[in-house]
């Protein structure tokens, strides 16, 4: 049977499917309690920048699926790929001297796509596991090159590198660490460059150089031969879109190269035109030796990540490591290499980076400088096709001079929910809420997003002062 009015979605047994959810799916970073007592929302179908859930209901998804659906849903010529590769060889394993065909074509592709000094990729299934590949393989390099010791990896707080050991090790985020006694020995953290958070008394540029200098101090009290990398997002993703001041990054290169550490970009989200360029780094002023990547690569329809290992770093491990002793059944799986070649040729045929670059990201950047003029708003601000805006309590003539709300108040979820009802999918993250919607989001779509955006804002500022939270 289908739905009224939305062509092709079967009708579905909503709560007989929320049962079983709930009887036996255990879900990522969720209280699985709170959800049974609401139950699950079920998505059935996409097509375009649209999802629709069991009962038919419509969403602009504001998120890309989870920052990942770039070329948006519907997309038959992956799934032709998909499916010719199944039919041809669904799967072969890339250990004991082996390879296919579509992995060697996709890692040619990819450095042909890469910043010059990249040569080589190491496939993965996930950005967790790519970030993991990282550990092992900077550890490696400083090993190979006779200095074992160096083997710190600084990254940030309320950064987010996978959840696996080693990844959410990485990453900053305590409530992680805070299950199953991470992280995991030399890693260490500085703080993030958010210029709302850390930047008052300072104008932007000058809080880009400071924050960068927090990486100068670690290194030097931990002594510059003891560190190995630094890993960190061009733009950080699930900690809340945090764009750094146009000054931090190219501060941080000099750092690096000063005291000849590794510079890591985890892409996993800014990679593959999220930020109107191939890879986020390019934007930032970064000239990166290993990079992470996954989600965009196949815009998620098959799970693939990876690591694009600069000329440095490959040298050392094929021409004087050895044996490296790391891998994963699924590396250069056959089926989501065909996948993200069709993705990749989708990206470059549409023009997709560019049009982000030039069109739909400033269009989406004007948006939500719009927004920024709503009373519950404090500050709004974007790169590319990522965008993020705080809700405040008391607006103020800077960033800083504003009023927020009691976090325990949790008035970011209560407007996502706002978000679910009146159909647009956004994220909060505490209080600010964020979008990352898919690169093919039209103008218009765009307009319509924003649209529903500031509605839920006037339902969620109705809300906050009946509750007598303003």
């Amino acid at each position: 049977m289908i739905c009224a009015g939305v062509p092709d979605v079967e009708t579905f047994d909503t709560r007989a499917i929320q049962e079983l959810d709930a009887a036996h799916f255990l879900h990522p970073f969720t209280d699985h309690a709170a959800l049974r007592e609401k139950g699950v929302r079920v998505i059935v179908r996409g097509q375009g920048v649209h999802l629709w859930d069991s009962e038919g209901r419509q969403l602009i998804d504001g998120m890309s699926g989870l920052w990942c659906v770039n070329v948006g849903y519907g997309r038959t010529s992956i799934s032709q790929a998909v499916y010719r590769q199944m039919e041809t060889l669904p799967f072969y394993n890339s250990f004991f001297n082996t390879t296919n065909v579509p992995a060697v074509q996709l890692a040619a592709e990819l450095v042909a796509l890469a910043p010059p000094q990249f040569s080589h990729v190491f496939f993965t299934g996930s950005g967790s596991e790519a970030n993991d590949t990282i550990v092992r393989m900077v550890r490696r390099y400083w090993d190979i090159l006779g200095q074992p010791e160096r083997q710190v990896i600084i990254s940030r707080k309320n950064a987010y590198h996978g959840s696996t050991v080693a990844g959410a090790s990485l990453g900053g985020m305590e409530g992680m660490h805070a299950q199953g006694g991470l992280p995991i020995p030399g890693i260490r953290h500085i703080d993030q460059p958010s210029y709302a958070q850390h930047g008052a008394g300072l104008d932007e540029n000058a809080f880009g150089l400071v924050a960068a200098g927090w990486l100068e101090d670690e290194i030097l009290a931990l002594g510059a031969d003891k560190v190995a990398a630094f890993i960190g997002e061009p733009v950080q993703g699930a900690g809340g879109v945090i764009i750094p001041p146009p000054t931090y990054w190219p501060e941080v290169q000099r750092i690096c190269d000063k005291y000849g550490i590794l510079l890591v970009a985890d892409e996993v989200i800014c990679g593959f035109g999220r930020l109107g360029t191939w890879f986020g780094s390019e934007l930032m002023g970064m000239r990166p030796d290993l990079i992470s990547f996954a989600k965009g690569v196949t815009s998620g329809y098959i799970p693939l990540g990876g690591v694009l290992v600069g000329k440095r770093v490959a040298h050392a491990l094929v021409e004087q490591g050895g044996d490296f002793n790391h891998g994963f059944t699924y590396s250069g799986h056959p089926v989501a290499c065909a996948a993200a070649l069709e993705n990749l040729r989708i990206l470059k045929g549409e023009r997709l980076v560019e049009k982000v670059a030039l069109e739909t990201g400033p269009h989406l950047k004007a948006a939500f400088n719009e927004l920024a003029t709503h009373p519950l708003v404090g500050h709004a601000e974007s790169c590319g096709m990522v965008a993020g805006l705080n809700l405040v309590r008391e607006k103020g003539p800077t960033v800083h001079a504003c009023v927020p709300f009691d976090p325990a108040l949790q008035v970011g979820m209560l407007c996502r929910g706002h978000m679910f009802d009146n159909g647009v999918i956004m994220r909060a993250v505490g209080d600010r809420m964020i979008v990352a919607p898919p690169l093919v989001m039209t103008k218009a779509e765009i307009d319509e997003m924003a649209a529903r955006i500031r509605t839920c804002l006037d339902l969620t500022l109705a809300d906050v002062k009946a509750r007598g939270w303003i």
